[in-house]
């Protein structure tokens, strides 16, 4: 979409294994270019084969030219993350974790420009485990960030359309976008809401569009069959970067566009 004056965002979709990785390093830059974007967030908990990140992929996704990185329920299933998170402000976990888990949830970062951004990762309740409550983590966290800017990316890693949708409305107004993610499929319900937020249910996943969510399809097929708990990889054919671009206001943080975009890595 055409850029209007103001400050464009680039948010990817979960980022899966390899596959994910290497689409990511060869699109970014053109889309960076291309689109004139000056701020990039991506979620990233499956970048580690599948599940999890590890300190070496984060450095790695990092200088593809990502500025901040989200992750989701995974993000502690590669052990050595857990001591590498404290000393990796670009790095953030869900916020509502209980109180004194390593890491942050919440940021304030800036572009090459030196606007503020702030950035808010959460977890969802519904179908989840027990996080403390998405909604009022939320509240305290923009409270808190807008003291500081107006510009504030929320991602909300949650499994509920009815939950990711509630908690849109919940902060439109108070946010410049609420970006869905987690379950891998991309819907079509992008727009900007009445108060002047950004709002995807799911912005969908950077990996094989021919998979299961991002996984090797036949594995998963057999794995329902069965139940019996095969183990996943992520596939490899038909990789896509599924991501949205936002468009901010700079001095009132309000969105004015959204837009979902699909790139074949080929």
């Amino acid at each position: 979409m055409e850029k209007k004056e103001g400050l464009r965002v680039l948010f990817i979709g979960d980022i899966v294994g390899e596959p994910g990785r290497n689409a990511v390093k060869a699109l970014l830059p053109d889309l960076v270019k291309d689109n004139l974007v000056d701020f990039v967030v991506a979620n990233c908990e499956n970048a580690a084969a599948g599940k999890g990140i590890t300190p070496k992929i984060t450095e790695y996704l990092l200088n593809t030219g990502i500025n901040v990185l989200t992750s989701g329920n995974h993000i502690w299933d590669r052990q050595e993350i857990i001591p590498y998170i404290e000393t990796q402000p670009l790095l953030l976990r869900p916020a509502n974790y209980p109180k004194g888990t390593p890491g942050k949830g919440h940021g304030i970062f800036e572009t090459k420009m030196g606007y503020r951004i702030g950035v808010v990762n959460l977890c969802g309740k519904l179908f989840m485990d027990s996080y403390e409550h998405p909604f009022l983590t939320a509240l305290d966290l923009v409270n808190e960030l807008s003291k500081h800017t107006r510009m504030i990316i929320v991602d909300f890693h949650a499994e509920a359309t009815s939950e990711k949708i509630a908690m849109g409305w919940y902060l439109d107004g108070k946010v410049s976008a609420i970006i869905g993610t987690h379950t891998h499929v991309q819907t079509a319900d992008e727009r900007v809401l009445p108060q002047g937020s950004s709002y995807i249910t799911d912005v969908g996943m950077t990996g094989s569009m021919d998979s299961v969510i991002g996984m090797d399809k036949e594995r998963a097929i057999k794995r329902f069959l069965t139940l019996i708990p095969i183990r996943l990889e992520p596939a490899t054919d038909n990789v896509c970067l599924n991501g949205v671009l936002v468009d901010l206001d700079k001095d009132s943080g309000k969105s004015f566009g959204i837009k979902r975009i699909v790139v074949n890595a080929k």
